[in-house]
């Protein structure tokens, strides 16, 4: 998967979801947006996990909303690097994939 790439068309999806309703997106916004998708998914993490309430959805559903809400998450972290003009390769690479060598 090209992470340039795909930045960009979430970058995309987003730009027309704060024309349609009326959000401004700076720094802060990213950040919080961030935190949203991630309570978004602990929710759904504990319904999966018979931790919360299954709100009438079978086990399939919630493991499909889980999918999602991991998706969402993936994608506004891309969204915050992209704002903050972090590359996100090189970043795992210092952190994360030195370890490999």
């Amino acid at each position: 998967m090209d992470l340039k790439k795909l930045s960009r068309d979430i970058e995309s999806v987003s730009k027309k979801y704060s024309v349609k309703f009326g959000i401004k997106r700076d720094g802060q916004w990213f950040v919080l947006k961030l935190q949203e998708e991630m309570g978004e998914l602990i929710q759904s993490y504990l319904m999966m996990t018979g931790k919360g309430r299954g709100k009438g959805q079978n086990a399939n559903e919630i493991k499909e909303n889980f999918n999602h809400e991991v998706a969402d998450v993936f994608s506004h972290i891309l969204l915050l690097a992209r704002y903050f003009k972090i590359d996100l390769e090189k970043a795992i690479e210092e952190k994360w994939l030195k370890w490999n060598k």
